[in-house]
């Protein structure tokens, strides 16, 4: 007979890497960067369809990865004179850090409360 665990199961959260500064992160913490049909745009949602890249919400990641080319690499594409621009409007609109960021502390604050919560394995 198969045994079955009383405990929760354990989630897993989806790890991605911004393309800029290279540091992994959960899925839901970076801005996901979309070519698709339509050119290439900001998916806030993260479910629009086609090849996509990662950022952290913050103006460096995104001068940077717009500075570098490392979002064209990414998303194996040349972005044109209007893509540029509008990814450089919407970097604008970014905090400068993590500070400045109320968004990351709420999203800090609820990964540290479900650390927290979750069950220990240690014996």
């Amino acid at each position: 007979m198969a045994k079955t665990s009383k405990q929760p199961r354990k989630r897993s959260i989806p790890q991605r890497m911004c393309i800029a500064c290279r540091e992994q992160e959960g899925k839901r913490a970076l801005v996901r960067v979309v070519r698709g049909a339509s050119g290439v745009q900001v998916d806030p949602t993260g479910k629009l369809s086609g090849r996509g890249a990662y950022l952290h919400p913050l103006r460096g990641c995104w001068e940077k990865a717009l500075e570098t080319r490392g979002l064209q690499r990414a998303l194996r594409t040349a972005l044109t004179a209007k893509e540029m621009d509008r990814l450089r409007e919407f970097a604008q609109t970014l905090p400068v850090t993590e500070a400045d960021d109320p968004v990351a502390d709420a999203v800090a604050g609820a990964v540290a409360s479900s650390v927290e919560k979750s069950p220990s394995t240690d014996k």
